[in-house]
């Protein structure tokens, strides 16, 4: 799991994930076994920035149920990463 492209899995795409880019912060889908220093480093070599700090926070996927055999099951749980960047810095791949 070294790859910083298997660390990253995708950027997310919500409505309080694009007011925290204007502050520099960005959110991502990470490998759930990731830690905070690898996210940093995979940050720094993709995009070329500078991180100042990475919150993470793990979600757990929500309860489904069939509609005719009604067996219960779930979505997968997931890992996101909330990532500050030094001023000045950011990444292109958020263009709004």
């Amino acid at each position: 799991m070294k790859d910083p492209r298997d660390i990253i899995l995708a950027p997310v795409v919500s409505e309080k994930s694009y007011g925290l880019i204007e502050r520099g912060v960005y959110t991502f889908k990470v490998h759930p076994a990731a830690s905070k220093p690898e996210i940093s480093d995979a940050i720094e070599s993709i995009w070329g920035v500078t991180v100042m700090k990475v919150n993470t926070l793990n979600r757990k996927g929500k309860a489904t149920r069939a509609r005719r055999t009604g067996k219960a099951g779930s979505k997968p749980d997931s890992k996101r990463a909330i990532v500050t960047l030094a001023a000045g810095d950011e990444i292109p791949l958020f263009e709004h």
